[in-house]
């Protein structure tokens, strides 16, 4: 589902990546563009480059955990290639279609030799006053279908399976809020966020990453990012 969203205050504040993902000369108009932020979800020790068409939008080391900030991208069709550092063999290939003045999350994820991307279009607009809005995303390629939930209350979001996320629901702002995330089929404690602070109007997005069979710094867990 592509919900379209206003994204100019983005476009404004990151005006600088529109030359670094086109290769177009003229300058677009805001409805051209689009709005990009990149998630490394993938569960390696392995340093990656990812490229948009032919420009390397890593500036760092993109390891397990690492996330981009929204970029502005040109919309249309985009080719997304990622590579293992300093490499210019592609270890996995995408074209998408970014609409303009739309929001997205790219996610890499899965084991180096089955790597995916999975984009999520992202939902910006402004909860009502007194909530936030959460969606959840299951990023871990051995898990079980999750359930996410504030603790002490019922579940907010259910059964999500690998490579799947949930609309985004409204909660209540409030600070040391914990999230729990279970296993949707016997109900296990999977994994805790605990004292995450939830402000009125924001936007968030919770997921499950990393391998439950893994002990090192690749195992299973869960982070929160708020949408800039």
């Amino acid at each position: 589902m592509k919900i379209s969203v206003n994204i100019k205050p983005i476009m404004f504040a990151l005006v600088l990546a529109i030359g670094l993902l086109s290769c177009k000369k003229d300058d677009a108009p805001l409805r051209d563009l689009s709005g990009l932020s990149i998630v490394n979800a993938a569960p390696s020790t392995e340093k990656f480059d990812l490229f948009v068409d032919n420009t390397k939008v890593t500036t760092s080391d993109f390891t397990f955990g690492s996330k981009i900030d929204y970029l502005t991208a040109y919309s249309g069709t985009r080719r997304f290639t990622v590579t293992k550092k300093g490499s210019d063999q592609a270890l996995k290939t995408e074209t998408y279609v970014l609409e303009p003045q739309y929001g997205y999350t790219l996610f890499l994820l899965d084991r180096v030799e089955t790597l995916k991307f999975m984009l999520l279009p992202d939902n910006l607009t402004k909860p009502p006053k007194g909530k936030g809005s959460v969606r959840f995303a299951n990023l871990s390629p051995d898990s079980d279908p999750l359930t996410l939930s504030i603790e002490g209350n019922p579940a907010l979001i259910t059964n999500i399976s690998f490579q799947n996320y949930s609309n985004a629901i409204f909660i209540d702002a409030g600070d040391n809020v914990t999230f729990q995330i279970r296993d949707h089929i016997n109900g296990n404690l999977i994994v805790s966020l605990s004292n995450i602070k939830i402000e009125e109007e924001k936007i968030y997005t919770i997921y499950v990453s990393g391998l439950k069979s893994a002990t090192d710094a690749t195992k299973l867990g869960a982070a929160i990012y708020t949408h800039k």
